[in-house]
């Protein structure tokens, strides 16, 4: 199947990096994320609102005998869908610290610093306005970093921003991702069942096992893996973390050393043309073969971990995310009500936590680290560069949501207070991060 790209993904097509697919895939995300938190805005304030609520609150039942487990179709996508998000962010962030960008750590030091900045002063202004206060719990909310919307920001600038600027958004990003994955599984847990939680460790042990000895087969790890999330659900701490975990045990390493790969596929095509073609265009059954042995090849010099990242980033693009922005985003806006809406302390926090806080902690953690000859800036970037991209860091959108569920679960109208709060912040970060590095950071650059 042919591949989906955004219009403005053409100037990327010449590269095929692991680097650059990754980007395809997060632009693509984010385009079709903002669509569907469009389309359920207008299903949550259209005749279509008690038809549209009612459906994701339909329970759906998997039964086996007498065992049944039963959710609501939110908290099918919540729980089951979002955990194969959490595998793709696992596998990012497994890549990213063994091949990647925080692989290096004179590189990989100041996005660290600035993605801990991004993550600790949001929190502290929430908490600072709501504490004390009912909502004080939702202090992870402001945390979040969308990475789908803030490297589409970027990649719609196009040359007015450096590669190593996009690179130093993607590394900030999977480090908040992996705060972030932290923070739920360590503060946003209420209850504990031991048997079962330890029996998702015994699966995970399992995993690692056929890691160690070699298994690059996808199959067994899908069957493990898929136990490990169903006793993770019922030990209570959040069913996706299961899949961050799940991604760790993935083999990284080929099955087979690709030093001889050129030499061994050139000899195979060698072979390949010495069958002519027939009339019809039909291969010879040898030319079959040959075929089969250069895939298998492929395959084995490749990584499952490289190779599910792949697969799995166009149904997390195109099926997941939207599903989740769709069950997500929907809320029913009073225009009369908003401006009282948004001074409640929750949105409020959330809107300065993801604003202010971010600024702070990126650009301001990341001011003091340069100064101090901690790290380095980008190169061919600039500090007004890293303002704007702090902003685009304040994009919470898909993490923050997720986290206000958590945060606030049973109790609608807070989580209502947080999306409006999530929605108001990540229009204002997104457009005003977009406007400084396409205008204001780009008259800076013409004159240095």
């Amino acid at each position: 199947m042919k591949k989906l790209y955004a219009p403005w993904e053409k100037a990327f097509n010449k590269i095929s990096t692991p680097f650059e697919d990754f980007i395809h895939a997060q632009t693509t995300t984010g385009l079709v994320l903002m669509f569907m938190t469009v389309f359920a805005l207008i299903l949550a304030n259209s005749p279509l609102a008690d038809g549209y609520a009612h459906f994701f609150h339909t329970k759906v039942d998997l039964t086996i005998g007498s065992w049944q487990l039963s959710n609501s179709i939110h908290h099918w996508i919540n729980d089951g869908l979002m955990a194969i998000f959490f595998f793709i962010i696992g596998l990012e962030i497994k890549r990213e610290i063994l091949v990647g960008e925080l692989s290096n750590i004179k590189v990989a030091i100041l996005p660290i610093l600035a993605a801990i900045g991004g993550m600790v002063f949001p929190a502290l202004i929430y908490t600072w306005i709501n504490a004390g206060d009912f909502g004080a719990t939702g202090w992870g909310i402001p945390m979040a970093t969308d990475i789908a919307f803030a490297i589409s920001a970027l990649v719609l600038l196009g040359k007015r921003v450096p590669t190593t600027l996009v690179t130093f958004l993607v590394a900030l990003a999977i480090v908040d991702d992996l705060g972030a994955v932290l923070v739920i599984a360590i503060f946003y847990t209420d209850q504990i069942h031991m048997l079962p939680l330890a029996l998702s460790g015994i699966a995970f042990l399992i995993l690692v096992g056929f890691n160690r000895v070699g298994i690059h087969m996808i199959l067994p790890y899908f069957i493990v893996g898929l136990l490990m999330w169903f006793f993770m659900l019922e030990s209570g701490v959040h069913a996706t973390i299961a899949g961050v975990i799940a991604a760790m045990a993935i083999p990284s390493k080929p099955k087979y050393p690709p030093a001889n790969f050129a030499k061994n596929t050139k000899i195979l095509l060698d072979d390949y043309d010495k069958y002519p073609v027939t009339q019809d265009h039909r291969l010879h059954e040898k030319q079959k073969a040959i075929l089969q042995n250069i895939k298998d090849k492929i395959d084995a010099v490749g990584t499952p971990a490289a190779r599910l990242e792949h697969d799995l980033h166009l149904l997390v693009a195109l099926v997941i995310i939207p599903l989740f922005a769709l069950a997500n985003a929907g809320i029913a806006i009073d225009f009369s009500s908003i401006g009282a809406i948004i001074m409640e302390p929750i949105s409020l926090g959330i809107i300065a936590g993801l604003i202010l806080g971010k600024v702070f902690g990126i650009f301001g953690v990341a001011w003091l680290a340069i100064k101090l000859k901690i790290a380095k800036l980008p190169e061919g970037s600039s500090m007004s560069q890293i303002f704007g991209v702090s902003f685009l860091g304040g994009i919470g959108f898909t993490m923050s949501i997720f986290v206000a569920d958590l945060a606030f679960l049973d109790k609608p109208e807070l989580v209502f207070q947080a999306k409006v709060g999530i929605l108001a912040a990540s229009l204002f970060a997104g457009l005003f991060g977009f406007f400084w590095l396409k205008h204001v950071a780009k008259r800076e650059n013409s004159i240095n």
